[in-house]
């Protein structure tokens, strides 16, 4: 790459502060930590692996990079990209191959989304890579915008109020997850890609599926974003502004026990009869 336009030194300026800033606000990265950096070939964790490089190099902690991208055996899957591209960034890496495509095909019916299995699949193998290699955390590249539609798919399909945490200890305990994109926005990130000319891999397997709930909820967001910008800005800052008493959680918040408060002055002053 050349030197930057000034756009364009703005745009990786802010992805790197706004990933700083989830970084610190969370406390992902501690010194000593060995970062598993999980790749798939997208745009999202390319920008990522670029801004932690970035980030290695100027924090006050000391934290090792590791980049791992798994071969799930898609027809047509360029095997060579990945290495090539890092091999040239001079990082250690791995590819770990599992055959995942194979199962995802056999257990989904034609025309079915397939990614949910996909995903349990690979995060499942995924965390028993990391604990092989003794990574303290893994990262994902998941940014603000994936967040947000979670939090709507939860909420429409699950009936539930959850989305991507910035940081999360896996069920087995072993592995924490890590998504320092947590602050930046799909559009800056696809902008960044672009200029950066980064060796993307589409996925095969479940890209072409268009009618996938997540894609009806993305649409729904950049609809209103259209109309309102900012708005998928203050969804997010919501999610971390929970106020549990005005909700309806009962594990959350004790209902049964709420009452008037006996000792608190009244509201309402004497009157004088005229």
């Amino acid at each position: 790459m050349g030197t930057l336009t000034v756009n364009q030194n703005k745009l990786q300026k802010r992805l790197r502060r706004q990933a700083g800033e989830a970084v610190a606000d969370f406390n992902m990265i501690e010194d000593g930590d060995k970062v598993m950096v999980c790749l798939s070939g997208g745009k999202d964790s390319y920008t990522m692996l670029d801004v932690l490089l970035h980030l290695q190099k100027v924090a006050p902690i000391k934290f090792e990079i590791v980049a791992v991208n798994m071969d799930q055996k898609q027809p047509g899957f360029p095997e060579h990209v990945l290495p090539a591209y890092l091999k040239e960034l001079g990082i250690e890496y791995h590819i770990v191959e599992k055959d995942t495509y194979s199962v995802v095909k056999e257990l989904i019916p034609e025309g079915k989304t397939t990614c949910s299995l996909c995903s349990r699949l690979r995060r499942g193998t995924l965390y028993t890579f990391a604990d092989e290699i003794g990574a303290t955390k893994m990262a994902l590249g998941h940014h603000r915008d994936d967040i947000v539609e979670t939090f709507f798919l939860n909420m429409f399909f699950n009936g539930s109020l959850k989305a991507m945490p910035p940081k999360l200890r896996a069920d087995d305990g072993r592995n924490v997850v890590i998504r320092p994109l947590a602050y930046c926005n799909e559009k800056d990130i696809q902008a960044y890609s672009d200029f950066k000319q980064f060796p993307i891999i589409p996925c095969n397997l479940c890209g072409s599926q268009e009618n996938l709930q997540r894609q009806v909820v993305k649409d729904m967001l950049q609809d209103w974003e259209r109309k309102t910008p900012g708005r998928t800005e203050s969804i997010f800052r919501s999610l971390q502004n929970v106020i549990p008493s005005q909700l309806a959680d009962r594990n959350l918040f004790d209902f049964t026990n709420l009452r008037i408060d006996e000792s608190a002055a009244s509201r309402f002053v004497n009157v004088v009869n005229l």
